[in-house]
């Protein structure tokens, strides 16, 4: 007897058991909706590929043989089974979308967006505060879609996702309110020179943001902040800032924070480039709606066009260039 196939056609089960159960090939292909001849061509296959004899058939009746017989429970369940995989994979599944951080409007629009584009789809807000992590959870299959500086990323990692450019976001500082620098409308970076700047150095989710900064201040005279006990949550976060007192690089759609204010940086305009970003080869009418969420708020806001003075690593702006 020959070794029994490490998988069978579910097509060749479905013919069988509806001759099994009419025993008239002529009634089962009929109800099937195939030729009948097509059916005992499957049934054929069938029985070659488990090494038995399924039918007994003659010109007057078509009866099971004890291997047939024996076929017919186990065909059912793998039926059963294999229609349940199905309907279980017609329902789309949530989109589980990471914003990054609460409060950061470029993902949150883009998001609420493509929930107006796509209202039958359930896409699910994450927060896991930076992209480094967020992609190890894409790759693992936790998670669908981030948003951050995908040039950040290691190359290795970077050549399993694939990224849309979304926005060049504008950086800002955020300063205590009695900082020498808070009464001007804006920072120059200039004058940042002797300072201590918080850019999340230590905080194993966001070296991509700490990298960013670091390219920024070299040459500049900026030196970053020494790491900050990592705090879980807005609250935690201004607590912690609120005793460190140094300066915080954040992007122009940063929240506020009490005690503080926000400034815009300028001489250059430093960018933050911010992509959405999948796993390569993921594909959900979900990631569709975002996509084009984000490619239309981009039109509309000019999210992706470069002062006449911005700033960007030349690593960045190659690869916000060749995207998927």
């Amino acid at each position: 007897m020959p070794a029994v196939p490490y998988a069978v056609d579910p097509r060749l089960l479905r013919g069988f058991l509806a001759v099994a159960e009419e025993l008239h090939f002529t009634r089962a292909a009929a109800r099937l909706y195939v030729a009948q001849q097509a059916l005992s061509r499957d049934v054929r296959r069938l029985e070659r590929e488990l090494g038995v004899e399924l039918f007994v058939r003659s010109t007057r009746q078509v009866v099971l043989t004890g291997d047939g017989e024996r076929l017919v429970p186990h065909a059912r369940r793998v039926l059963d089974a294999h229609e349940e995989l199905m309907a279980a994979f017609r329902q789309v599944r949530p989109l589980l979308v990471d914003l990054n951080s609460p409060g950061l409007d470029t993902g949150a629009r883009v998001l609420r967006r493509a929930r107006e584009l796509a209202p039958e789809l359930e896409l699910m807000a994450r927060y896991e505060s930076g992209l480094t992590y967020a992609a190890a959870e894409i790759l693992a299959g936790r998670l669908d879609v981030s948003f951050g500086r995908f040039a950040g990323l290691e190359p290795a990692v970077r050549a399993r996702l694939a990224q849309q450019p979304v926005r060049y976001a504008p950086m800002t500082v955020i300063l205590p309110a009695d900082h020498r620098l808070a009464a001007l409308d804006a920072v120059p970076l200039a004058e940042l020179a002797g300072e201590r700047v918080y850019a999340g150095a230590g905080n194993p989710r966001t070296p991509e943001w700490t990298d960013l900064a670091a390219r920024l201040f070299e040459g500049r005279g900026i030196e970053l902040a020494a790491p900050a006990p990592l705090a879980v949550g807005e609250e935690e976060f201004q607590r912690i800032m609120a005793k460190a007192r140094s300066p915080v690089l954040a992007v122009v759609d940063f929240p506020p924070m009490p005690g503080t204010v926000t400034r815009p940086l300028v001489d250059p305009v430093p960018l933050s480039p911010v992509s959405l970003v999948w796993r390569k080869g993921f594909r959900h009418p979900g990631l569709d709606a975002l996509r084009r969420a984000a490619a239309e708020l981009g039109r509309a806001e000019l999210w992706l066009s470069h002062p006449e003075d911005g700033w960007i690593p030349p690593t960045d702006a190659l690869i916000m260039m060749t995207f998927t």
